[in-house]
């Protein structure tokens, strides 16, 4: 059969990509390339002019696609399959020693073989591939859901946009994404040389690199990743140890780091540490420590998590970098709790890369427990992400010109008498009107890690409370767009982004409410916990004393707290109104039905429902045995569109997914009830 001049051209474009693959993989990945970077221009200048004249070759996986997408209004939301957990810290030998100890008297004396690997500071990412394409990329976020940053993920070389034929049909690994030292340098070097201002370190570049909304910016800044484990794999059977999934990924394009190895005794993970400790200098990124991983699955498994840390990895640190400094004042701040927080104000100095200006310092005991004063030479010390501390005064080099300090009598922001409860260490102000109180609280409510409202940040939250139309966090469900309008430097856009993300946060779970409401002593952890046990607002406020303390990791300390924070009339005041504005008050329970009618099925629901919550969607889902997913791919059975529907029912369409509304779903739900 002849060959058109179509297919000529299609077999040259097919080819242009595999030889651009393959050179990419050869110079981000293996760090060897074979051809000079003018070969690999001239090579990407013809697959884009054919791609340009001919736009129906172009794919989804092609390499001209990783750079200049337009910018994104702003970011989605991934919810994690399974979480990112965070790691548990040993800072010596001795505690990486006890952990060693702990897992073995779980597993009855058992030993076992662990793998090491370089902690570097960079920021976690995780990866979903479907169908052998890069589908979404998510930051770790709390741990349960992060932001959508695949567009930008797309711009980093050495993430494959596509995987082989031998990968598992659906998969997530998750990775550390970072600005090599050396790119850093240009990068700061090019931004001084433009007048713009300095990143203070390499991670924060990273992260601000990921977190552009435009990602060709983003396509211009050298980031890099090595992919650390797999996240979770459906569709075929998987290695049975982490080192041999490491290397199993590596065949599938990832790029690993040259930096792990196989450990066989505690006393070889220490060593690997102090190494590297000793060398963290020469290496070619930021490092902060090393990561020692306990190498079966089956031994993973059977270890567990305690709270949000596996008991089967630990993280070692390596001891913090230190510099002196002066002491130039201590201020006071005053907290949503109405507890008053002193905080050091340094001379600017720069320690490992991060210029460190502030410093906390607690309360008074703690800063006469160090003999602190104010003018002190002090020792300033900080490990990798850890809020920079002042280890001791530099006591030979007193003047005498020192002031020693003490907290204030009265409430450095409404002049109220402050007081020290008997037994706490903290000084406190007696006004519980104390406009800074409030405006903490209202910091607090709308933060990434409670109701998580975009678009409401520091400047805007103060802009509202001083105005008057936010003065307690209820007030935040029943503004307008109008009364937005009235402050400075907020245009119809920005008001409407507003609007819409105060809506979208209603659908948050009851755990985010009880943590966002800003109980003394009630954080994240402690706020999924009481959600689990007592899914109801209303209990809540009505548990005793005995009730609560019945509950795994509260004690008398937390459920007191709890208890005096729902006697108080405001407080149920802002409940109620926060009820009557539509927010979630009562946790979902998912009850398994007897039959199953859509096990197997995958739902992806997008846009907004009207009779349902997402939340409670996708409750009723699973609990007929369905599963949802955040992406649309051919596996998916249902998109279940709603209104303002997007790029997945777009997607949905091209592959010719199932379209269901939100009252065929509910349909289905009702009939498929047993």
């Amino acid at each position: 059969m002849k060959m058109t001049n179509a297919d000529l051209i299609q077999d040259r474009v097919k080819y242009l990509r595999e030889q651009i693959n393959a050179h990419n993989h050869r110079y981000y990945i293996l760090d060897a390339p074979q051809i000079s970077d003018f070969e690999y221009d001239e090579l990407m200048q013809e697959l884009k002019e054919h791609e340009t004249r001919y736009p129906n070759l172009v794919i989804v996986d092609s390499p001209t696609q990783r750079v200049g997408a337009a910018p994104v209004e702003s970011f989605g939301i991934v919810e994690h399959r399974e979480p990112l957990l965070s790691l548990g810290n040993a800072f010596t030998d001795e505690e990486l020693t006890a952990w060693h100890t702990r897992a073995m008297n779980m597993l009855d004396g058992q030993s076992f073989d662990m793998v090491g690997e370089l902690k570097m500071d960079g920021l976690a990412v995780a990866l979903t591939y479907i169908d052998g394409e890069f589908m979404t990329g998510a930051t770790r976020g709390d741990g349960w859901r992060g932001e959508n940053v695949a567009k930008n993920l797309r711009t980093i070389r050495s993430i494959p946009l596509s995987v082989p034929n031998n990968a598992p049909p659906q998969f997530e690994v998750r990775g550390e994404v970072f600005l090599p030292k050396q790119g850093f340098k240009k990068l700061n070097e090019a931004r001084a040389a433009d007048g713009q201002p300095l990143f203070a370190n390499p991670r924060n570049a990273a992260a601000g690199s990921l977190r552009q909304l435009d990602p060709r910016i983003t396509t211009q800044r050298p980031l890099d990743i090595y992919i650390y484990a797999l996240g979770w794999a459906e569709g075929m059977d998987m290695p049975s140890t982490h080192w041999e999934t490491l290397e199993f990924l590596r065949t599938l394009g990832f790029k690993i780091s040259p930096y792990n190895v196989p450990l066989k005794t505690i006393d070889e993970a220490a060593r690997y540490r102090r190494d590297w400790e000793s060398r963290r200098e020469s290496l070619p990124f930021e490092a902060d420590g090393t990561v020692i991983k306990i190498n079966s699955f089956e031994t993973q498994n059977r270890l567990g998590a305690v709270a949000r840390e596996p008991r089967w990895a630990i993280a070692c640190k390596f001891a913090p970098m230190q510099a002196t400094t002066r002491l130039i004042d201590i201020e006071v701040n005053v907290g949503r709790t109405g507890s008053l927080n002193p905080a050091a104000i340094l001379e600017p100095v720069s320690i490992g890369g991060v210029t460190v200006k502030h410093a906390t310092l607690h309360n008074e005991d703690y800063v006469k427990s160090k003999d602190l004063r104010i003018g002190d030479t002090v020792v300033i010390q900080r490990a990798g992400d850890v809020i920079p501390e002042i280890v001791a005064p530099v006591i030979s080099k007193r003047t005498g010109a020192e002031r020693i300090f003490s907290m204030p009598a009265v409430c450095p922001e409404c002049g109220s008498e402050v007081i020290r409860p008997e037994g706490e260490a903290a000084h406190r102000c007696t006004n519980a009107a104390c406009p800074a109180q409030a405006l903490e609280k209202v910091r607090h409510f709308v933060s990434r890690g409670a109701m998580d409202i975009e678009g409401i940040g520091e400047k805007l939250c103060v802009a509202l409370f001083e105005a008057g139309l936010v003065t307690d966090v209820s007030d935040f469900y029943y503004l307008s767009t109008d009364r937005l309008l009235t402050l400075e430097k907020v245009g119809d856009k920005s008001a409407a982004n507003v609007m819409e993300s105060i809506e979208s946060s209603k659908e948050q779970p009851l755990s985010r409410l009880i943590f966002a409401l800003g109980i003394e002593h009630v954080g994240a952890e402690t706020a999924d916990i009481l959600a689990r046990h007592i899914p109801s607002m209303g209990k809540l406020i009505a548990a005793t004393d005995e009730k609560l303390e019945a509950i795994p990791s509260i004690g008398p300390k937390i459920a007191q707290s709890i208890l005096v924070f729902f006697r108080q009339s405001e407080n149920l005041r802002i409940i109620l109104r926060l009820r009557d504005a539509g927010l979630n008050m009562e946790a979902p329970v998912i009850i398994k039905a007897k039959k199953q009618p859509l096990k197997g099925q995958t739902f992806v629901l997008t846009g907004k429902l009207e009779r349902l919550t997402r939340g409670k969607a996708e409750s009723k889902i699973k609990a007929l045995g369905g599963s949802t997913s955040s992406s649309v791919s051919k596996r998916t059975t249902y998109v279940v569109a709603g209104d303002d529907a997007g790029s997945k029912l777009d997607k949905a369409k091209t592959l010719g997914v199932n379209i269901l509304n939100e009252e065929e779903l509910l349909t289905m739900l009702s009939k498929d009830k047993s």
